[in-house]
């Protein structure tokens, strides 16, 4: 079995080498991507449908919980780069997280009977601090665990392996999440509609749930390995110190334009997803069907996943997103035309649309992925030092900011186009037999959010994917560079090498660390006979000993 998943991927060495350090590191991917795709699917329906509140609440509760969530990141960011550990500078945060996640996800779920119609306040209050404590959990584990695989994974290609395993197990943790999801509905009656008597079912998904993720934590954490950072060096922390770190962020070309390509992408996806539910329940009148869309929606996503691995290999990082991502924005286009009505052809066409779109989507998301551990590499190629966590966290503050905004400006935009949602609707269709009939003015809100919105957010995304520069030869010549400068103090660049080294980064090579003139005498990139450079051969063989030790 292991050769055949060997031979699948493409990785060369032996399974406990090359497989399973994928494995061992992926099983956190259960978590982050089972919780957050039930979260997506049935939060803020459990918050307008169950506990009653209306749709500029459920807003609010999300957006201040999603800010707070890219508050939290910066600072955790801060504390894994900094910390000194022989087992490694993130590891220890997994198992520290995984007590608070596993009791916010619980109490997520349960709203003590509370209602939102009689008591909004309290209401709002109570899920705004159950969700903020469950963000900070999300963070204290998110945010090592993603900062930890450009040390892992050094190597470009290697990079895309990691994400493409991970990328499996964020469906190996979605696809039984929902599966238990809709057991546990159905058992309690509540798979056709969900309402406010459907209280027990979801105390009991967060229960069981909170189980399956927290074992999933435990497993990364007890068996990724990864280099020791006793001897990380660290500046005095302050105020000033924070500021400058951030900034320097930004002065990196590649990051730039990775930043703003996957903010578009957000932006589609974040509309979208918050609308979903309210387009497959108040529009297309389709409910009964919504696990089954769901169910389809995640093996078309996954299905893509072979397309987009394969062009990524043969074609570089941006291939899959360029050639897929037109079907994302076809699957959101049937949404501008979508009736109420159970009809064999609305049904079928709301079908295509759930294969249309994540199938689109997933290409964009495998781009964004599968770029952003290399520009840790440019970031070092500027400042000499590994700063993964501040990476990875400056671009979550912004993004999770304005995901938390989305949340709220979707339920503002849908409740001032008048969308009716809760007991109302249930109340009339339980008392008359027929269907709750939105406004003209209410469906428009829905195709806004659920279309217009994300359809031109995703267009931007892919415009801006085109100017993305850096290739697998550019990285692993940055990456070469970096390594010669630090074993040797100093490394001289061909022209073309220089030329490269400054589009990339977006700064004059003499104002970079790389470019600057230390000690020793400067030293050439050196290659083989097969044209691969000497000191990464080095660094790999350095690899591999700590994956056996």
């Amino acid at each position: 079995m292991g050769e055949k998943i060997k031979k699948a991927i493409g990785v060369q060495g032996d399974f406990k080498t090359a497989i399973l350090p994928m494995i061992n590191y992926s099983y956190a991917n259960m978590y982050m991507g089972g919780a957050g795709y039930i979260i997506s699917m049935y939060f803020t329906v459990f918050l307008t449908d169950v506990v009653n509140l209306s749709l500029n609440q459920a807003g609010i509760v999300v957006m201040l919980a999603t800010i707070w969530d890219a508050v939290t990141d910066p600072v955790m960011g801060i504390i894994t780069d900094r910390t000194r550990s022989a087992t490694g500078k993130h590891r220890r945060y997994l198992l520290m997280g995984i007590p608070l996640m596993a009791v916010s996800y619980t109490l997520l779920w349960n709203s003590f009977g509370l209602n939102g119609a009689q008591n909004p306040a309290k209401a709002m209050a109570y899920f705004v601090i159950v969700y903020m404590l469950y963000k900070t959990a999300y963070t204290i584990i998110g945010v090592p665990h993603t900062a930890m695989l450009p040390e892992l994974a050094p190597e470009y290609n290697l990079r895309t392996q990691y994400n493409s395993v991970g990328y499996l197990f964020n469906s190996a943790g979605m696809v039984p999440a929902f599966g238990i999801v809709v057991v546990i509905l159905a058992v309690f009656g509540s798979s056709d509609n969900i309402t406010s008597a459907s209280k027990a079912p979801f105390l009991t998904i967060g229960i069981v749930l909170s189980v399956f993720f927290a074992v999933a934590v435990f497993l990364t954490y007890y068996k990724t390995r990864e280099p020791s950072s006793l001897n990380n060096k660290v500046d005095k922390l302050d105020i000033k110190y924070i500021i400058r770190e951030y900034v320097l962020v930004f002065k990196n070309r590649s990051f730039r334009q990775y930043f703003f390509m996957s903010l578009a992408y957000q932006f589609a996806t974040g509309f979208y997803a918050n609308s979903k539910v309210y387009y497959i329940k108040y529009l297309a009148n389709q409910y009964s069907s919504y696990a089954l869309f769901n169910a389809v929606a995640g093996v078309a996503e996954a299905g893509a996943f072979p397309l987009n691995y394969a062009l990524t290999m043969k074609h570089g990082k941006k291939k899959c997103g360029n050639i897929v991502t037109p079907l994302m924005v076809a699957g959101l286009a049937i949404g501008l035309i979508m009736q109420s009505g159970g009809s064999f052809f609305w049904s079928a066409l709301m079908m295509l649309s759930m294969i249309l779109y994540p199938f689109g989507m997933s290409g964009l998301g495998f781009v964004s992925t599968n770029i952003f551990p290399d520009l840790t590499d440019v970031d070092e190629l500027i400042t000499g030092r590994r700063r993964e966590g501040v990476i990875s966290t400056f671009s979550t503050l912004i993004k999770k900011s304005i995901s938390g905004v989305m949340a709220a400006m979707v339920g503002f935009t849908l409740q001032g186009f008048g969308l009716v949602t809760g007991d109302t609707v249930s109340s009339y269709e339980k008392a008359t037999g027929q269907l709750f009939a939105q406004t003209d003015s209410a469906v428009t809100g829905v195709r806004i959010c659920v279309a217009v919105i994300p359809i031109v957010a995703a267009l931007i995304s892919l415009f801006l994917l085109k100017r993305f520069r850096m290739t697998k030869d550019d990285h692993t010549m940055i990456r070469a560079a970096i390594a010669t400068k630090h074993k040797y103090g100093n490394v001289a660049l061909t022209d073309e090498q220089r030329k490269r080294c400054e589009l990339i980064s977006g700064q004059k090579l003499e104002n970079t660390w790389l470019g600057q003139n230390n000690t020793g005498e400067p030293h050439y990139l050196e290659t083989n006979e097969n044209g691969e450079y000497i000191i990464l051969i080095e660094l790999k063989a350095e690899k591999e000993k700590l994956n056996n030790g």
